[in-house]
C-alpha cells in the first residue's frame, strides 16, 4: 500500500502544473488514489461517479464519487439514476481543480453528506484530502475535518491513516474510534498553540 501511495505522490509531484481542470484532476490524482485504496473505479458497485444527490432546494446536484461498501441494488426514487444507495460506511468526495482553495467547497459537501446519509465525507483537490465524519451530530458533517493529508507532504502516520480506507482493511467503528481520537488531538494542539 505505501508503495503505491508513494507513487501516486511521484506523479502528483511530476504533473501537477500541467493539470488545470477539475476533470484532469479526478482522472489524473484522484481515480489512481482510489484505486490504491482497493477499488474498481470501473464498477459501478464499488464507485459511483455523478452520483444524484438531489436535495429539496437544489436540483441537479451530484457527489463527484460515491465509493460503495458492500452496495446492494435498490428501487429508491431519491436515488433513481444509480444502482445502488450508499451504505452508512462509505465515502464520496467533492473535486475542485487541484489549484482551488478547498474552504470554498466545504458547504457543498456538508449538502451532499446530509443527502447520501454516508459516515465519512472527503472533499480533495487531488493533493490535499480532508476527511470529514458526524460525530458531533448524526448525518450532520462535523465543521473541521478529523483528518487532513497533503499528497506532497505526506508522513508515514498518514500512509497509516489512509489504509484505514482501504477496502481491505475498511471497518466504519475503528474510523470513528479514530476520529474521535483524532480530534481530540487536533483540540488539544489547538489550546496549545493559543
Amino acid at each position: 500500500f505505501k508503495d503505491t501511495i508513494q507513487q501516486i505522490v511521484e506523479k502528483i509531484a511530476k504533473q501537477k502544473d500541467s493539470i488545470a481542470t477539475e476533470e484532469a484532476t479526478k482522472t489524473s490524482f484522484v481515480m489512481p488514489m482510489i484505486a490504491a485504496l482497493g477499488y474498481d473505479v470501473f464498477n459501478p458497485f464499488e464507485v459511483v461517479p455523478e452520483m444524484d444527490c438531489d436535495l429539496v432546494k437544489r436540483k441537479g446536484e451530484k457527489i463527484d464519487y460515491a465509493i460503495m461498501k458492500e452496495a446492494a441494488p435498490s428501487g429508491s426514487e431519491y436515488f433513481r439514476s444509480v444502482p445502488s444507495v450508499p451504505d452508512l460506511c462509505c465515502e464520496k468526495s467533492e473535486l475542485p481543480g487541484h489549484k482551488q482553495n478547498l474552504n470554498l467547497h466545504d458547504t457543498q459537501l456538508q449538502r451532499y453528506f446530509v443527502a447520501s446519509k454516508a459516515r465519512f465525507g472527503v472533499l480533495t483537490n487531488g493533493i490535499e484530502y480532508r476527511f470529514y465524519t458526524d460525530l458531533e451530530k448524526v448525518n450532520i458533517m462535523d465543521e473541521k475535518p478529523f483528518l487532513v493529508v497533503n499528497m506532497l507532504d505526506l508522513s508515514d502516520n498518514d500512509i497509516e491513516q489512509l489504509k484505514k480506507f482501504h477496502k481491505s482493511y475498511y471497518n466504519e467503528q475503528d474510523i470513528l474510534s479514530t476520529a474521535q481520537e483524532l480530534q481530540i488531538t487536533i483540540q488539544i494542539k489547538d489550546l496549545l498553540t493559543k
